[in-house]
């Protein structure tokens, strides 16, 4: 991990610029204070509590699913739990065996080490990973060519914390090495809106039930969307008449039209993924890279932040031979079938 990489990790919330630093502050401290996630919350609470009585490290934990579910609060969380300090680092930080060497060396016993998009090591790098995660173990090689030797040291008992959204890009060896595989399922409209409540508060705001639940109901299953959300009507609301009165529901809808979220929580680039595939290529299959290209798009982009909720939700299928408009898709933007009968609106 190079030095910028090391300071970045080290940061407080109270250095950290603007929006980090709100973000920051949004974030749960314990589990007690989490929404949602109820499966999850209560085992890792019987997982901590029992590596607590042991007086032992909690066994690393691997955590997967779409963005902005809370995979990195709940490494902060965990720390917490623990009473242990957090060391974070990213996948494509950790560039050569080197750098995780040296971030492994400097760990202490009981230290949490969070690695998001874990997916993202390299082999070599992941390679020094598996004796350090199963024997807390370090290899490393001394010297250079004949005379090169390997040396193992003993690391302190530590625990990983992963974070991935491709849970399936992750090699079997790394995975087989977590003792739990956490997946994190998108969160319901009464638990967001318990999510906008709780940050409204922390905000200093005070948002009127029926626009939490428009806010909810617009934030595509997704904490970090939510609270997004809430802080760009916060804007809205502001600079049209000051922050004297509650953000109502009629407030929250104008802020959420200027910022092209509709009623669904669908944005300019959702709509326009789907009405391509629709208009263009006639509801599909049609390939990734062909899409990506019509809607002016980045593929991993579409893959890894558009597409999973439009599946979850059933607007969109992915087959052997390309992506799909579903039924939904075509009553949703009134489109006519294949066999030219008009679909009803969906209200």
């Amino acid at each position: 991990m190079n030095e910028t990489e090391s300071q970045r990790a080290e940061l407080t919330a109270a250095e950290l610029p603007g929006e980090s630093r709100i973000e920051q502050q949004l974030r749960p401290e314990n589990l007690q204070q989490m929404i949602g996630q109820n499966r999850l919350r209560e085992n890792l609470s019987v997982f901590i509590r029992a590596a607590r009585e042991r007086l032992e490290p909690l066994d690393h934990v691997l955590f997967h699913g779409p963005p902005g579910l809370g995979k990195t609060s709940l490494a902060h969380v965990v720390a917490r739990e623990m009473g242990a300090p957090l060391r974070a680092t990213s996948g494509p930080a950790v560039e050569r065996p080197g750098d995780l060497a040296a971030l492994l060396s400097n760990l202490e016993a009981g230290d949490v080490l969070f690695i998001d998009e874990i997916h993202r090591l390299p082999a070599a790098v992941e390679e020094i990973l598996y004796p350090a995660m199963e024997d807390f173990q370090l290899d490393i090689m001394i010297g250079q060519g004949p005379t090169a030797r390997s040396m193992r040291l003993d690391l302190p008992r530590f625990t990983l914390v992963g974070a991935t959204t491709r849970a399936g890009l992750l090699t079997s060896p790394l995975r087989d090495r977590f003792g739990w595989v956490a997946r994190l399922e998108y969160y319901s409209a009464a638990d967001l809106e318990r999510i906008v409540d709780r940050s409204a508060g922390l905000l200093g705001i005070h948002v009127e039930q029926e626009a939490r639940r428009e806010l909810a109901s617009r934030s595509r299953g997704t904490p970090r969307i939510a609270n997004r959300l809430l802080r760009r009507v916060r804007d809205f609301a502001q600079v049209a008449d000051g922050m004297d009165r509650a953000i109502d529901r009629e407030r929250a809808r104008y802020a959420l039209e200027c910022l092209d979220v509709d009623d669904s929580g669908f944005d300019r680039l959702d709509r326009s993924l789907l009405l391509t595939l629709l208009e263009k290529f006639d509801g599909g299959p049609v390939g990734l890279d062909t899409l990506a290209a019509a809607v002016g798009e980045d593929r991993g982009t579409l893959e890894d932040v558009v597409e999973p909720y439009l599946i979850h939700e059933g607007f969109l299928a992915r087959t052997p031979r390309g992506r799909v408009a579903t039924r939904l898709s075509r009553e949703y933007f009134g489109v006519p079938s294949r066999d030219g009968r008009e679909q009803p609106e969906l209200l």
